[in-house]
């Protein structure tokens, strides 16, 4: 370096603090990235919820010898866990969180929590809705799955 041709102090300084802030940005894009890997698609966790409803709708209208109503409406889901776990020995997920509901002619929204446990397809390429059904030996998890019915897919 040449003597007299050195950076001044207030120049360095917003050099700094532009490395920085742009250090930070990347970061934020590349840690955003790696996060929506894992993420569930939105179509799949709706179907589960409504599937999920639609069983214990058929299981109570079935208890009270009454007929099932129609497919219920799911909107506005919040995750608020997820969690990777195995389901009877493949990939699977359980999700917590919140959601709107309504029975197909009915007005009324309900705003629900939900507990939901999703079991990942061999190939990765589909879904299954999974419910614990006790145990049989007293030490697994035994697990009834149902596959999703994805619209304009085949599952």
């Amino acid at each position: 370096m040449l003597p007299g041709l050195t950076t001044p102090a207030c120049l360095r300084r917003p050099l700094a603090s532009c490395c920085a802030l742009l250090l930070s940005l990347l970061m934020a894009f590349g840690l955003a990235g790696c996060s929506s890997v894992g993420q569930l698609p939105q179509r799949v966790l709706l179907s589960a919820l409504a599937l999920q409803i639609d069983l214990t709708q058929r299981s109570i209208a079935s208890a009270l010898t009454l007929e099932a109503g129609g497919e219920p409406l799911v909107s506005r889901v919040r995750v608020e866990s997820q969690q990777a776990m195995a389901i009877g020995g493949a990939k699977g997920l359980h999700l917590t969180g919140r959601f709107d509901w309504r029975l197909a002619g009915d007005p009324i929204r309900v705003d629900s929590a939900f507990d939901l446990y999703l079991q990942r397809g061999e190939r990765g390429q589909s879904w299954r809705l999974a419910r614990p059904s006790g145990s049989a030996d007293g030490t697994t998890q035994d697990w009834l799955t149902y596959p999703l019915p994805l619209k304009g897919e085949s599952a």
